[in-house]
Formats: structure tokens, C-alpha cells, sequence
């Protein structure tokens, strides 16, 4: 018994990158795991600055607090797996941040 169209996709189906895998809309779900990816991003590049540490520390710390909830609540992979993405460079930028200088300017 051969079922082709699970091999591949039919011919008049297109791929789409989408967060809702699942069929069903979850607005919310997805702009936490895009806020959560986008505060890691800014908080890593910040860290190859020393002088933004600030932003770094910042960032990171909220990212990483957006991102735990943000996996907690996730409903589909790719939000899942965007999450992940964000919390870790949100802890790596939280991190080298706070090694930098921390959350409060240098007098």
C-alpha cells in the first residue's frame, strides 16, 4: 500500500514558513517567541560591544524572562524552536553583559 502524498507534498501546494503548524492561529504565542528571538539578538550583538552593557544586561534579562513564559505557553515546534534561539542568546547576552559592567552605567 504506497501513500505518495506523504513522501512529498502535492504538486499545487506551496511551502510556507509559518509559526502555526498546527493549522490553528495563535497570535499571541508568536509575537512572545518573535519578542523573545529579537531581545536575544539585540542582547548578543550588544556583547561585542563592551560599552553597551547596559543594553546587553538589560535585553538579555528580558528576553530570557519573556522566553521562559513564552515556552511554558508555546503551542506549535517552530515556536518552540524559536524560543530556545532567543533564550539562549538572551542568556549569553544576559551573562557577558553583567561580566561587561552590569545593569547600571559606570560612574
Amino acid at each position: 500500500m504506497a501513500v505518495p502524498h506523504v513522501l512529498q507534498p502535492s504538486e499545487n501546494e506551496r511551502f510556507r514558513l509559518t509559526l502555526n503548524s498546527d493549522g490553528h492561529p495563535h497570535p499571541v504565542e508568536n509575537i512572545l517567541a518573535v519578542a523573545t528571538l529579537v531581545c536575544g539578538l539585540v542582547a548578543f550583538v550588544a556583547t561585542f560591544f563592551p560599552a553597551a552593557h547596559m543594553i546587553s544586561s538589560w535585553f538579555g534579562t528580558l528576553g530570557f524572562g519573556v522566553g521562559l513564559y513564552s515556552q511554558y505557553i508555546s503551542a506549535t515546534t517552530p515556536q518552540r524552536s524559536l524560543n530556545i534561539v532567543g533564550l539562549v542568546a538572551s542568556f549569553v547576552g544576559a551573562a557577558l553583559g553583567i561580566a561587561h559592567g552590569g545593569f547600571l552605567p559606570h560612574p
